[in-house]
């Protein structure tokens, strides 16, 4: 999906002006499909195509959409995959970012760990915000920017451990 309706709106007021915008982060997890005993969980990951980067799926949320909504929409959205969400990881703040249209916007990012509905569900290029998906082994993923390597790393230990899990507050180091 291009950039939300009303968005577009608000820009025609604003222009490119600095923006704060409620977003998501959703990193999806499902159990390894090697039969190692020392399998880590797949992540569901897309290469981005803006940057070409490989993160998890992400997204706006629309006015008065409940953050766990918002994650779950945009993981169907964009990959296909009907995922539900299961934990709050943490919330923080990315930005400013210049977009390639010269818009700016700093976000407020809500972190969750979803889980598919079902693990064996092929995920697709859902929309134009993306050129690829996939499923990844933590261990060997594709992502190269330290804060979703942080974000992927908090998904697998509140799963691993949810009683001991304490959310991030900023996507900062604790």
């Amino acid at each position: 999906m291009p950039i939300p309706e009303f968005i577009v709106a608000m820009r025609e007021k604003i222009g490119t002006d600095l923006m704060w915008l409620p977003s998501v982060a959703a990193i999806v997890l499902r159990d390894s499909t090697t039969d190692s005993p020392w399998a880590v969980p797949d992540v569901l990951l897309v290469k981005r195509s803006d940057n070409g980067e490989w993160t998890p799926v992400t997204g706006i949320c629309d006015p008065g959409e409940e953050p766990h909504h918002a994650a779950e929409r945009e993981v169907l959205e964009e990959t296909g995959v009907v995922a539900r969400s299961v934990a709050l990881l943490g919330v923080g703040s990315v930005g400013p970012i210049t977009h390639l249209n010269g818009d700016r916007a700093s976000y407020m990012s809500v972190q969750l760990r979803l889980e598919a509905d079902d693990p064996a569900a092929q995920p697709v290029v859902g929309d134009d915000e993306s050129v690829d998906v996939g499923w990844f082994p933590i261990s060997s993923m594709p992502v190269t920017d330290p804060k979703w390597r942080l974000v992927i790393a908090d998904a697998a230990s509140q799963r691993r451990h949810p009683a001991q899990f304490v959310p991030r507050l900023g996507l900062a180091k604790r």
